[in-house]
């Protein structure tokens, strides 16, 4: 009998273990319900894409989180991402709050036409927790939002870095990063889209090198653009609209940077450098 009993006993033990280890695991709620949108639904290689990212606000996050944005093919393989924080911490976000912003980069310069898939998520850089959002989950807590149409760079209006310039440059640890730098005063020539348009500039500056901060004047002829002050040690992106009247009536218009303090880097290298020029961009209307 109590051998019998032990037996049952064990029994019972076994079972009530083997139970707990089949219960699901604890789910978390979901957090949000994100979306991007875009102004149009194609996108050039070498333009710059603005993204707006919406996320409705479901349950309260009690700490930060970045958000991660991957840039797929149609294949599944990655072009780019634009992981950031975004500019309201998400420890701050409450439930039934919409957390609007939007971010412009720059398309990267990758062989492929085609469709182009954004996928996003929340991440912990510190632990690499993800947290789960409402939308369809397409694999490990990362959910896609979008899709757009990639185009040829062709599609660009083509611009000359004609007097200026020095020569291009590549971060050796990244092919893909490109810059130029100016002299005190660095033309653009390109053809004329004779409408209104955009001209976007992303740059960054020795701000080590300067006190007060260099300030840089945008022209097209004798007529100002816009100016900025070259404050950022870190890629900036500034625009300005161009009036179709200040590009003038020939078929090749220009767009000149003028700054008004230089440096030399020192050593052997005694080039005269302004700002350092990753992108600029004509866009029309």
């Amino acid at each position: 009998m109590f051998t019998r009993s032990i037996a049952f006993a064990s029994a019972v033990l076994t079972v009530a273990a083997v139970a707990g280890c089949s219960r699901e695991p604890e789910t978390v709620a979901c957090v949000a319900t994100a979306s991007v949108t875009m102004p149009r639904d194609r996108a050039a290689i070498g333009s710059p894409l603005k993204m707006t990212y919406q996320f409705d606000v479901a349950q309260a996050i009690p700490s930060d989180y970045v958000v991660f944005v991957h840039v797929l093919d149609d294949q599944g393989d990655s072009l780019w991402g634009d992981d950031h924080q975004p500019p309201q911490p998400t420890s701050t976000w409450k439930p039934g709050q919409k957390v609007e912003y939007s971010r412009t980069v720059f398309v990267q310069n990758y062989p492929y036409i085609g469709p182009a898939h954004v996928r996003i998520g929340l991440y912990q850089p510190s632990s690499s927790q993800r947290l789960p959002l409402c939308n369809a989950e397409l694999a490990r807590q990362e959910y896609e939002v979008l899709k757009f149409q990639l185009l040829p760079q062709s599609e660009n209006i083509f611009l000359i870095y004609k007097d200026g310039w020095h020569a291009a440059e590549v971060a050796p640890d990244n092919a893909t990063v490109e810059w130029q730098w100016t002299k005190k005063s660095a033309t653009i020539s390109f053809k004329n889209p004779k409408k209104d348009s955009t001209f976007y500039l992303e740059y960054d500056a020795r701000i080590d090198q300067f006190s007060p901060a260099q300030q840089v004047t945008i022209r097209s002829g004798d007529r100002v653009i816009g100016t900025f002050t070259a404050d950022s040690k870190t890629t900036k992106l500034v625009s300005f609209p161009v009036p179709a009247a200040m590009l003038g009536d020939a078929d090749m218009a220009e767009i000149t940077l003028d700054v008004d303090k230089t440096f030399a880097p020192g050593g052997s290298d005694t080039r005269e450098l302004g700002i350092r020029v990753f992108h600029a961009f004509v866009e029309p209307s």
